[in-house]
């Protein structure tokens, strides 16, 4: 099934079958893009989990339980369960609906350990690459030459891969909002390819993401309908979406051992969303208050159509990001939302340089319709969006999580790091142990994880932290407390070494 007509004309692409792949220096091209990125991905996050900088959340929560899909068991994460008491059986589907999660447990028969989720997770933050260089290409190919717009391609293609949102991705360990930005990139090229097929099944797969990805496939449901021939698909995905948002957070969620408001970050506008939505209707200024109140919501979206030069407001296409950014920016709760760490800017990344493109298009048709333009110049004018929004790109490395990759300390051993390798080794092989953040990454694959945490959970091993403080501590004090009440009831010290402590219960 198409939508439209295939019109190779198309300044958008839309309808166009034709594959952009075209010379073998493309293929080799774009390829080589994609797998430097994906191992570039690949090293920084093998390197932090070897330099003891992974974190038991959420590294060791997503381990144990696609550890416990492969051996075809629901997804249980005893760390989680017990450090949020919810028992030490819980499934993680009571905390995300992600069961997304499920295709990645055959890695594990080749090789059972974190690691192989932050291989999986570079790759998959890599598989947009050619998806928007093809996107691109299309784009900019209609009115232009088309070696000018596969050259305006690879720009874009290097600017996602060294964009600070997927750099923020790789440096937190493994999230499933790695599954999002490839799947859109799909979803997007394949509807300018007038797929409808495609379409729909990578919307029903990201639906398989996370609960609130129901509001991402309704705001692709809304750019569609702004096309005459979308219109009909774009009114299924936002009932689809709104639908299914609604029965992952408020039914799955709950029926997994969840609680439906376990994350209800809203209470500025009510205790619940009929209360919230009520109250942002007839209060409309309390709720554009929240979105930029604290000032770091604007600036985190700023941020975020920084690397596109701001041409995503001039398009449609980013109609998609509005209600996931208005799901983070309108809570009054959660500050990590807010800020642009972390693996959020992965769940709207592709669809900001998709909206880029299409935004630089628009931008240049209205340039080129400008009276006195040459028509040579006119045929290079979103070309020239290209190369500064990568040189934007680039300059911001330094400036996020990849720019660590230049300096000697993100890649060298040193005595804490050797010190910690020294205590984990000290655990044997099938125990039960609590261990702090830094550590439990490196005991995930091989022992019954838990979180050390300030409840004693009185396992035969506690492996901790006195020099660094550690989550959930408030300080490294409070931690040097937690130790001292362990070796008074019941436990005693089997190493110690640079601040790392190995406490076995006698």
């Amino acid at each position: 099934m198409r939508i439209g007509p295939p019109v190779r004309t198309d300044p958008r692409g839309a309808g166009v079958r034709r594959p952009f792949f075209r010379t073998r220096f493309d293929i080799i091209g774009i390829a080589l893009i994609a797998t430097v990125s994906a191992a570039l991905y690949a090293y920084y996050s093998l390197m932090s989990l070897a330099r003891f900088r992974a974190g038991a959340y959420d590294l060791v929560i997503f381990d144990q339980a696609v550890r416990s899909y492969s051996r075809f068991g629901p997804p249980i994460s005893m760390i989680k369960g017990v450090h949020n008491g919810f028992g030490p059986g819980f499934s993680v589907l009571g905390d995300h609906w992600s069961p997304i999660l499920a295709t990645l447990a055959p890695l594990y028969w080749i090789h059972d350990g974190p690691e192989t989720l932050l291989v999986a997770q570079a790759i998959l933050l890599a598989l947009p690459i050619p998806f928007l260089w093809t996107y691109t290409s299309r784009t900019f190919g209609g009115a232009l030459t088309a070696p000018g717009a596969r050259r305006a391609a690879y720009c874009v293609a290097v600017a996602y891969a060294v964009s600070w949102p997927i750099a923020e991705t790789v440096a937190f360990d493994f999230h499933e909002a790695a599954f999002v930005p490839p799947l859109t990139a799909i979803l997007l090229e394949r509807h300018q390819a007038g797929r409808a097929g495609h379409v729909t099944l990578a919307a029903a797969l990201l639906l398989l993401v996370k609960e609130d990805m129901g509001l991402l496939v309704a705001g692709l449901g809304l750019f569609m309908i702004t096309r005459k021939d979308g219109r009909r698909l774009g009114a299924a995905f936002v009932a689809a979406g709104v639908v299914t948002a609604y029965a992952a957070s408020q039914l799955l969620i709950p029926r997994f051992g969840g609680r439906a408001d376990y994350y209800w970050a809203y209470s500025a506008l009510g205790g619940d969303f009929p209360s919230a939505a009520r109250h942002a209707l007839t209060h409309p200024g309390d709720a554009l208050g929240l979105l930029v109140n604290p000032p770091v919501k604007a600036r985190t979206v700023a941020l975020l159509l920084l690397p596109v030069l701001f041409t995503a407001l001039f398009s449609p296409v980013t109609l998609a990001a509005i209600p996931l950014l208005a799901e983070r920016m309108l809570a009054s709760s959660f500050p990590n939302w807010w800020v642009p760490h972390y693996h959020y800017g992965a769940f709207v990344v592709v669809v900001v340089f998709a909206g880029g493109v299409d935004g630089a298009r628009r931008l240049a048709g209205r340039l080129n319709a400008l009276p006195g333009r040459r028509r040579g110049r006119r045929a290079n004018a979103a070309q020239w969006w290209a190369a500064p929004a990568l040189a934007a790109g680039l300059a911001s490395v330094p400036f996020f999580a990849f720019g660590g990759l230049f300096t000697p300390g993100f890649h060298a051993s040193t005595e804490r790091t050797r010190a910690a390798e020294h205590a984990v080794a000290v655990v044997p092989d099938g125990a039960r142990c609590e261990a702090a953040g830094n550590l439990a990454p490196a005991l995930s694959g091989r022992t019954e994880t838990l979180l050390w945490d300030r409840t004693p959970r009185w396992a035969p091993w506690v492996v901790a932290d006195v020099r660094q403080r550690t989550f959930p501590f408030v300080s490294v004090n409070e931690q040097s407390a937690r130790v001292r009440f362990l070796l008074e009831h019941g436990y005693r010290l089997v190493f110690r070494e640079d601040g790392y402590r190995v406490l076995r219960r006698s």
